[in-house]
């Protein structure tokens, strides 16, 4: 269902904060163009976290609109409040949207059983799929093995992003859950090697800034040629790190401003731009890998 590279996509910004909407549609083309097969919009990549419900769901339309069913769209619609991730949910299940990606609920650290109750209570109140996002790293929470397989137990709740970046933890999922329930990368750093175990995909911030060379990584590992996937890797293994030396979204944005696919590379407070040696590093690597002059 869910296969393949899909771009955590940044939402392009003005100074003041509102929303770039003639970037992000220049975004969703490049995507598209570049053979990405699936967008998540505003995920955690995408600032959910300081975009107020409204305009949440705005972006998530527009970039809707702008795909016109082209490629398969995921709207971020987690929350650390499970009444608020279904108010969500259910409102932007209005649009033509092909399923949603919901994080561990964050600060609150419930127990194993909360996550149990708080996913099932998200998946009962729409009829699309839902990809679970378990990212330890942002959250503090994290969905064990265990937790995972009791909700693919859901029919609706079809996968899982993990962003653990632990090989060993996705061998035991993978043992645990039913052959078609999708597993997809979250860690870009460790996310060939997920591939080359078995992975379904990515759900990938490098595939911001290299989508052609990601989408073809994902398509060798299906087809098993894991030296070719591996040799992609290696090619762009350097932006696996600078991209998060400060933390994401600010590299991407300014990566996407030097590349001219945004107007400017603003965040929404409390995120600032990068410090400029992080800026020339990410300037560099792009230059080496010929994306930029």
């Amino acid at each position: 269902m869910f296969k393949g590279s899909y771009v955590a996509l940044v939402t392009p910004m003005f100074e003041d904060g509102s929303i770039d909407f003639e970037s992000l549609r220049s975004l969703v083309e490049f995507h598209i163009s570049s053979g990405t097969h699936g967008i998540v919009s505003v995920g955690t990549t995408g600032e959910s976290a300081t975009l107020p419900f409204e305009e949440h769901i705005l972006v998530i339309k527009k970039t809707i609109e702008y795909a016109a069913g082209r490629i398969k769209i995921i709207a971020g619609s987690g929350a650390n409040s499970t009444s608020e991730a279904i108010e969500l949910s259910q409102e932007i299940a209005k649009s033509k949207i092909d399923g949603f990606l919901s994080v561990v609920p964050y600060y609150n650290k419930p127990q194993q059983r909360g996550m149990i109750a708080h996913f099932e209570a998200i998946a009962d109140s729409t009829p699309l799929p839902v990809l679970l996002y378990n990212v330890p790293g942002r959250t503090v929470a994290d969905m064990q093995s265990s937790t995972v397989a009791e909700l693919a137990k859901h029919d609706r709740i079809v996968g899982i992003k993990d962003a653990t970046g632990d090989l060993r933890r996705f061998t035991e999922t993978k043992s645990l859950v039913p052959d078609d329930f999708v597993i997809l990368s979250g860690d870009d750093v460790t996310g060939c090697e997920f591939l080359c175990l078995g992975g379904d995909g990515v759900i990938s911030v490098t595939a911001n800034v290299v989508p052609k060379q990601m989408a073809k990584m994902t398509e060798a590992a299906a087809k098993g040629d894991l030296a070719l996937a591996r040799e992609i890797d290696k090619e762009i293994s350097a932006l696996h790190d600078l991209l998060f030396i400060e933390p994401n979204p600010v590299m991407p944005k300014w990566a996407l401003y030097k590349m001219k696919m945004m107007k400017n590379a603003f965040l929404r407070l409390p995120m600032v731009q990068a410090e400029l040696n992080n800026k020339n590093a990410i300037e560099q690597a792009l230059q080496a890998l010929k994306i930029i002059s």
